[in-house]
Formats: structure tokens, sequence, C-alpha cells
């Protein structure tokens, strides 16, 4: 790289400006085609976060997985993009899907245009935990073996989500985590990958969550007693010791605490 192949100057700005924002919006409009042709011949592509680097031949494949897969999905953005002569900086937050809000993948890009088309980008992922769960592990993990970006990533824990809300199979007090791979055309190994090191939490918490989520729905809508062991069983629990100890690390209260607090908030709206 010279400097006289990269004139820093206010034009040479202006026209790395032109070839960023037609990536971004390229990018943006899940046009597979129109991202690609923006890239140099001799581009080279380095995720630091799978610790992979890549080449032209390799980047169809590669952005067909990324790009965004519904209209008007977006990154949250966290800064401006920024470009000086023939370098950009795109910083942005993609939040993980079934966290709670508690998960993000924070990523940067630095891309690099050369000859009025994108040369070099860099980009470099971080998991941020604004929770850090018990026994949850540290910031960056190693996910090169598994071949997933954190793009993907985000991608799965939303397929993942969608699945347990579309087809609930936590309701069956039998579900393993090869039947949720296979469901959601993962493999166990990306899932099991994705609950441990990226969301900080075992199958079976995960899917216990879910259960409780169904079972609270429940509680709130039905306006007769019920028997809270059997709705236990209905959501999935097949242990009642399950239950209570995810009820309490959920709600903070027993299920008998929870029941009565709900109960003086009906007879409290019932009376206004």
């Amino acid at each position: 790289m010279f400097d006289d192949d990269f004139p820093d100057d206010a034009a040479q700005t202006e026209r790395t400006r032109q070839i960023i924002l037609r990536y971004h919006l390229s990018w943006k409009q899940r046009d597979l085609e129109a991202v690609l042709a923006l890239y140099h011949p001799q581009v080279e592509y380095n995720d630091f976060y799978q610790q992979r680097s890549m080449q032209l031949a390799e980047l169809r494949a590669y952005v067909a997985g990324n790009l965004p897969r519904h209209p008007g999905e977006s990154l949250e953005h966290f800064d401006r993009i920024r470009i000086d002569g023939h370098t950009a900086f795109i910083q942005y937050r993609t939040r993980v899907q079934g966290s709670e809000g508690l998960v993000s993948f924070c990523t940067g890009e630095a891309i690099t245009v050369r000859d009025g088309l994108i040369w070099r980008v860099n980009e470099y992922a971080t998991l941020v935990r604004e929770q850090q769960p018990l026994g949850a592990p540290g910031a960056r993990p190693a996910i090169s073996r598994l071949g997933l970006s954190s793009r993907q990533l985000g991608q799965m824990a939303q397929d993942l989500q969608d699945y347990f809300q579309r087809s609930q199979p936590f309701l069956d007090p039998e579900l393993n985590l090869q039947q949720v791979a296979t469901a959601t055309g993962y493999s166990r190994n990306q899932v099991s990958h994705l609950l441990n090191q990226v969301l900080g939490e075992s199958f079976y918490r995960y899917v216990n969550r879910a259960r409780l989520q169904y079972l609270l729905a429940g509680l709130e809508a039905d306006s007769y007693p019920v028997r809270i062991d059997e709705l236990a069983f209905a959501a999935g629990f097949n242990s009642l010791s399950a239950f209570y100890s995810c009820f309490r690390r959920h709600t903070g209260l027993s299920p008998k605490a929870y029941l009565k607090q709900l109960s003086l908030r009906a007879r409290t709206q019932d009376g206004c």
C-alpha cells in the first residue's frame, strides 16, 4: 500500500463516502449481488471474531449467510459512519434474542477503498454482557471451530426464539438438545455454544425459562383457582423441584407468594 495510491484529501473522502453508502444500503436491502459488486478483485475480508481471512471467491457464501433476512431489519449504530480519505469506520450493536436484552455483540468494521471498490475489510466483534450471569464465560469466546460469525449467532438466537414461540416444544417434558437442533436446522454443537457461551445458560435453564413464561402467561389469563403444580407439569416441567427453583430465580417469589400477589392485584382492579 502506497500513499500515492490512497490520497487522503477531501476529494478521496467524498469518493469513499459514495462507495460506503452504496455498500451500507446494499446490505440493508439484502442485495447480495450489489454487495459483491462493490468488492475489489483483490479484496481481503478479515473476520477477527471467527479468526478467518477470506478472498473474493469465498465471500459469496459468507455474505449470503450474514445478510439481514427480514425487510426493515436493522443494526443499532452507536456511532456515525466515520470516513477519512480512503478509510471508513462503522460501529454497531446486535442485540441477542432470548437474552432478555442483556447480551449483545458490539461490532466495528474498518473498510479501505481502492480503485473505487472495497479493497479490505477488518471486522471486530465483542460479546458484551450487561449483567454477567453466575459462572458465565468471558466476553470473547472462540467460535472459529463452529464457522459462525457474530451476525450468524444473532440470527441463530432469533431462529431459536421464533421456534420456541411458534411451536412451543418446551411443553414436551422429554425435550432434548438434539431435537431442538434438528428442528431449527443447526448442529447440536452450534446450539449448545449459543446457549452456554453467548447467552450464558444451559439448555435446560433456557427451556425451563420458556416453560415458566408460558405458565405465568396462563396465570395472568385465568381468573379461576388453579393448582400450581398441575400448571407446572402442563407447561413441561418434569420435576417440582426444578419448577420451584426456576420460579424463584426469575420472579424472586415462591409460587404461593406470587399467586397471593396476583390475587390482591385482581381484587384491587375489580374494586376500581
